[in-house]
């Protein structure tokens, strides 16, 4: 082939790509059951969920970042990056720059996007007139970079998943040049059974899986009449490990002599010493008392890598419980003895513990056009999902984040590279 016939080839090919690029319309849906642990499906063999992972690809588990909480995980998966870069570094901590701490019941704080780093696929979406929209997804509620889906809903946990699944259905058949080509959802179904009953109650987890998955095969059925290329990915933003009453540790009790604030999450508390010098006495102090818990210091990087960025949310010192067991304040340990007595258990279920416990581990299932079909692959950290589904809309990927793209880029059917 001459050199003047190659140039043409290649220019053909270009031309060709960029043309298959603009015609492509590709859709993502987003979907997050919540405390979905990793061995659920194959525990209770959810028949369309099982289906889903049969025409697509599935991960062994989905390997959560630290710590193993809903709210940094979620907006892991959304942001590509571990929650020390994107700033919720857990569902409570404390911010000395703003004297104030983040909760997640507390809508003034949730919607206020001071809070929230990083560029959420609904964001960069937005930024690439792609439309976005959200039933539910930690950080939409509150704009990122001044902007949110052009679509999206306040948390209620009374809405019903039948009526978000119909919401769905109808932004697909909004006039193209409103319809939105990246949907998120949201459903607690599994991490409000977890907790509630222990993640070893097989009967309540089966009737909770059971009927969940259900709705999610009405989900399946009706995009089917969508004349569209949807892709769809499942994922869990942690696992579940099982509490029994008599594993409650008194946090109050451990921290009595420390002078500190301290932001509990019972399977970590931080620490933001009142005087930060004391450090290496408070250190030895708390690793003098007796228990099944161990104390980290935020500098040693062994939980938290990046410590400068948001380190100033991180506090000094973490207090880490064993697996299984829990830290509650006095006045949280007589709620959990009323929790038992109201739901008869003597056990229950919790997460927030380091990604190295299997049990913290998630899901990740993926159907659609453009996934492989019967594939199985390796556990690999949730925030690689991020660059994936930007290669699938046609989204730049920002340099900043954690994820890559050759983690997961082997999963598309139609691989351009």
């Amino acid at each position: 082939m001459t050199k003047a016939n190659s140039l043409i080839f290649l220019l053909n090919f270009i031309l060709t790509s960029f043309a298959w690029a603009q015609e492509r319309n590709p859709y993502v849906i987003l979907i997050s059951l919540d405390g979905y642990r990793h061995d659920y499906t194959e525990r209770f063999r959810p028949e369309n969920i099982s289906r889903f992972i049969q025409g697509g690809t599935a991960a062994h588990s989905l390997i959560p970042s630290f710590p193993s909480k809903t709210f940094p995980n979620h907006y892991s998966i959304a942001t590509g990056m571990k929650p020390e870069n994107h700033g919720l570094v857990n569902n409570a901590f404390y911010e000395p720059e703003k004297d104030q701490t983040y909760v997640i019941n507390d809508r003034s704080i949730v919607e206020d996007g001071y809070w929230y780093g990083g560029t959420p696929l609904w964001v960069l979406a937005e930024q690439n007139d792609i439309k976005a929209a959200s039933y539910f997804f930690v950080g939409t509620e509150a704009p990122v970079q001044g902007l949110q889906p052009s679509y999206f809903y306040n948390y209620d946990g009374k809405i019903s998943n039948l009526t978000r699944i119909s919401k769905v259905f109808e932004w697909l058949q909004l006039p193209e040049e409103e319809r939105p080509r990246l949907i998120t959802l949201y459903f607690s179904d599994m991490d409000d059974v977890g907790h509630r009953y222990g993640p070893n109650n097989n009967e309540e987890l089966k009737k909770k899986i059971t009927k969940l998955d259900r709705e999610l095969g009405a989900l399946f059925e009706g995009l089917k009449s969508f004349d569209e290329e949807i892709n769809i990915f499942i994922v869990s933003d942690h696992g579940m490990t099982n509490v029994p009453r008599e594993n409650l540790l008194n946090l109050d009790h451990i921290t009595e002599k420390v002078k500190a604030r301290v932001i509990n999450n019972g399977a970590l508390a931080h620490l933001y010493l009142d005087n930060p010098l004391e450090i290496e006495e408070i250190y030895l102090k708390l690793n003098a008392v007796e228990g099944p818990f161990k104390v980290a210091k935020i500098k040693d990087k062994d939980y938290y890598q990046n410590t400068e960025t948001y380190g100033n949310r991180l506090g000094d010192l973490l207090i880490l419980p064993d697996l299984g067991f829990y830290l509650a304040t006095s006045q949280d340990m007589v709620k959990y003895q009323n929790r038992a007595a109201m739901f008869k258990t003597n056990e229950f279920g919790e997460h927030g513990y380091s990604p190295k416990y299997k049990d913290m581990h998630g899901i990740f299932y993926a159907n659609g056009p453009d996934i492989k079909n019967s594939h199985k692959i390796p556990s690999f950290e949730n925030f690689h999902v991020y660059p994936l589904i930007c290669k699938i809309l046609g989204l730049p990927i920002p340099d900043s984040i954690d994820g890559k793209l050759e983690i997961l880029e082997h999963i598309l059917e139609n691989d351009t590279n």
